[in-house]
């Protein structure tokens, strides 16, 4: 009887047990029992509602074997979970799921690497499992946290610590695709998940030990791909979750300095997001420049180099509304490393931190040198229609002399600051206007552009001054002919060099007539200044021949003759005391303008007067050429003899030779006399009267304030008085006959001219002082009468002869707006 009963125990046993104790063999080095197991596969596929029990089943059968140590039959165990879960996808296996991960859960834990690897191999079969429907209550939190943490294994032995990485990484890879598509697993983009996921991967990226490893067994390169696939699934609202965790990882390990591999992770990031998503990166790291705003130089250069790389691949593609907002917080950046770098006087000046603060000078110059590369190559790379706004954008904030509206504060910084600071913005409006191709000059070059960059071509900086040519050479050459000039030289056949040309727009015809005495008079004044170099001269002649080949027409040709004519009296007379090399300069750019011109418009007359004339000063007076005044052995004459005229080209003749063709020669009698401004002016009487303190005192800082502008009237332009007045035959017989009205005009002009250059200081700021006077006394009635205090019944103030007087009003008379009677 015992042995009967004993003998009904077996057959009492669920078949599912039995079914799945029969997987196991005797000796597990056998491995999994193929037959029995076909049989339980069957039987799950039949019975589908058995599944949990076996999940169940199995999972007590694998946590008995883990905690005995039975390595073996865990394995056989987690292969027939693997075989189970590929051949069941019915309603049923969710139940079975949750045993399957209790599992994979438990290997993960041990502290044995290959259990953890069978787990991880495990876990990554399933995460490619795509299930019917979703799942509601299953987290993968645990998940997470033990993946990272396989991740940033310290095992002893390499190989080991190599292939725990490499699962921790997997298993990151499969809960990143087992969740991002379904909604119901949004948590995963949660910072307390992104916080473990993003600096796992990047850790690996950087460790790359085993970069002889190829494919899935190196670390680095599988983390790689893991990143760039979790960047590629980030949705519109996840991308600030996904990039701030590497923005504290590069904070935590210090690697802004060197920033290669800063680098390359965001390079990976903009490669990787949605094009649409790029100014969500942007703005992270122009949130993360301002927070670190006060750490070491090169700590923000390398966020600067960053930010370069991130937005030149952004600007290719779209970078939605943060094109100023990049610009806004580079140029304030910039300001403030130009702050650190000058720092306070007492400090600079201190012996003790001389040679700290050197280093700390030179750091900052990295610094300004990332941003303004920054600026300039975004820019560069902008749409035209964006890029005028932001060169508009950036001339807004070059501080200019004279107009107290830019928006940078250069009290603080001081005259060297501010120099610092607009060679800095020039140097990047260079770059941004690189390539820049506008289809009408008044598009490249508006008024609230030109006017104060012509009139930072005022400063007494040479440097400047050839930074504000640089960038006109880069908007009025369009097509691209100012490689052909190379300098400044007599060019022998100008036809050779092959200049493209175009006939000149309606638009550009009105600019030029608008515009065109701001740019002359900039051409003019920038000549005569002292301490011009031969670059200086360079560009001014390259800034003529541009403007001859792509805003000439016949009205402009005459113009440019007469400011020749100009500069070349002004260099022959003399009268500023302007040093030889200055005045020999001016007649070699003359020289080689001319004959430039001449060629251009192919007029024989023309060309042979202006060929005479450089050949008379080949033999007689070299240092008038360009190819002779710039050498460093050049001899200078003690003056220039305005008697011999075989040397200077000649009204007269210039006039004979353009009246053939059908030129309007009348003008070019006329003297070029450019608008004078006061703030020029009374610059240049302090220059003078004021040598000793020259170096003290910035020599225009004192008229920062001054606005007033003295306009020198054209001939052309008629009187207003003349405008209003009634058309008769007397009228029209005045108008023909103008010789006296000429004679006038120019009597009225050299007054002007003579009053401004030989009355003393006192008597012109006087003068500019009752215009003031009188124009805040029109200002106060202005105001008087339009801003007034409302009528109070408790009565207002009047000022009477210096007394105060109150007039009471009553109620009764007062008069209310409709909305407050009630």
């Amino acid at each position: 009887m015992p042995a009967g009963v004993c003998g009904c125990c077996g057959p009492l046993r669920p078949r599912y047990k039995r079914l799945v104790d029969n997987i196991f063999p005797e000796d597990p080095k056998d491995g999994l029992v193929k037959s029995d197991m076909e049989k339980l596969t069957f039987y799950a596929v039949s019975a589908p509602e058995k599944l949990d029990r076996i999940g169940a089943y199995l999972a007590e059968r694998l946590s008995r074997d883990v905690v005995r140590h039975r390595y073996g039959y865990v394995v056989i165990a987690m292969e027939a979970l693997d075989q189970l879960l590929m051949a069941c996808h019915s309603q049923s296996i969710k139940p079975f799921v949750e045993s399957f991960l209790h599992m994979v859960a438990k290997l993960l834990e041990s502290r044995e690497p290959d259990l953890q690897v069978l787990g991880t191999n495990s876990f990554v079969k399933f995460a490619n499992i795509e299930e019917d429907t979703p799942s509601y209550h299953r987290r993968y939190d645990f998940f997470v946290s033990q993946f990272s943490a396989m991740c940033h294994s310290t095992h002893e032995d390499p190989e080991t610590r190599s292939r725990i990485r490499v699962a921790g990484i997997k298993g990151l890879q499969g809960v990143v695709r087992k969740t991002v598509n379904d909604e119901l697993q949004a948590i995963i983009w949660e910072p307390q998940h992104m916080d473990k996921l993003i600096p796992s991967m990047l850790f690996n990226m950087q460790d790359n030990d085993d970069s002889e490893r190829a494919g899935e067994e190196n670390p680095a390169s599988l983390a790689e791909s893991c990143f760039r696939e979790l960047l590629g699934r980030a949705a519109y609202g996840n991308m600030n979750n996904a990039v701030r965790p590497v923005l504290v990882h590069l904070d935590n390990h210090r690697l802004w300095d060197p920033n290669d591999f800063a680098v390359s992770c965001f390079r990976i990031i903009m490669y990787s997001i949605q094009a649409q998503h790029s100014h969500h990166v942007i703005q992270q790291v122009l949130s993360h420049l301002d927070t670190h705003s006060k750490n070491t130089p090169r700590m923000r250069a390398g966020i600067v180099q960053v930010l370069l790389e991130t937005v030149a691949i952004a600007a290719k593609g779209s970078i939605g509304p943060t094109v100023l907002e990049v610009f806004n917080t580079l140029l304030k950046h910039l300001r403030m490393s130009v702050d650190f770098e000058l720092g306070d006087g007492s400090r600079r000046n201190s012996a003790s931190s001389l040679s700290s603060t050197r280093t700390k000078e030179s750091e900052e110059r990295i610094v300004q040198n990332a941003i303004i590369q920054t600026i300039g190559f975004f820019g560069g790379n902008l749409p035209d229609y964006q890029r005028a706004e932001v060169m508009m954008f950036i001339m807004g904030k070059v501080p200019v002399y004279g107009t107290p509206c830019h928006t940078l504060d250069t009290v603080k910084i001081g005259h060297q600051g501010t120099k610092r600071i607009q060679m800095m913005l020039l140097s990047s409006l260079i770059m941004v206007t690189s390539g820049f191709k506008c289809k009408t000059i008044c598009a490249g070059l508006p008024a609230a552009f030109l006017e104060p960059l012509c009139s930072i071509s005022l400063m007494e900086d040479s440097e400047l001054r050839q930074l504000v040519l640089e960038i006109l050479h880069n908007i009025i050459d369009r097509h691209d002919n100012r490689a052909k000039l190379r300098g400044i030289r007599i060019i022998p056949n100008v036809a050779a060099l092959k200049f493209k040309r175009e006939k000149i727009s309606k638009q550009d015809v009105v600019f030029m007539k608008k515009h065109g005495q701001q740019l002359y008079r900039h051409i003019y004044l920038g000549c005569k200044e002292e301490d011009n170099v031969q670059k200086n001269f360079e560009l001014l002649f390259t800034a003529l021949a541009l403007i001859t080949t792509e805003l000439a027409n016949e009205e402009v040709v005459i113009d440019l003759i007469r400011l020749s004519i100009a500069l070349q009296e002004m260099a022959l007379v003399n009268e500023e005391s302007i040093p030889m090399f200055i005045r020999c300069g001016i007649m070699a750019l003359v020289a080689a303008y001319l004959n430039f011109l001449s060629q251009m418009i192919a007029i024989p007359l023309f060309c042979q007067h202006v060929s005479k004339v450089i050949e008379m000063r080949n033999l007689d007076a070299p240092y008038l050429l360009p190819e002779h005044v710039f050498r460093e052995k050049c001899v200078f004459p003690d003056s220039l003899e305005r008697d011999d005229i075989a040397l200077y080209f000649q009204t007269a003749d210039l006039a004979e030779a353009l009246a053939l063709p059908g030129y309007n020669v009348e003008r070019l009698g006329i003297p070029y006399i450019p608008q004078v401004t006061v703030l020029y002016t009374v610059g240049k009487i302090l220059h003078r009267c004021k040598q000793a303190s020259r170096d003290r005192l910035p020599r225009r800082s004192i008229v920062d304030t001054i606005s007033l502008q003295v306009d020198i009237i054209s001939i052309n332009l008629p009187d207003q008085s003349q405008l209003a007045e009634e058309i008769t035959f007397e009228t029209l017989k005045k108008a023909i006959d103008t010789t006296g009205l000429e004679e006038q005009e120019r009597e009225r002009r050299r007054q002007v001219m003579e009053k401004f250059q030989k009355a003393p200081f006192e008597e012109i700021a006087a003068h500019c002082e009752s215009k003031a006077n009188m124009l805040h006394d029109r200002l106060a009635q202005i105001f008087e009468l339009t801003i007034r205090p409302p009528p109070s019944p408790s009565g207002t103030v009047t000022v009477t002869s210096g007394h105060a007087q109150y007039q009471s009003v009553p109620v009764y008379e007062m008069k209310f707006p409709d909305l407050c009677v009630y």
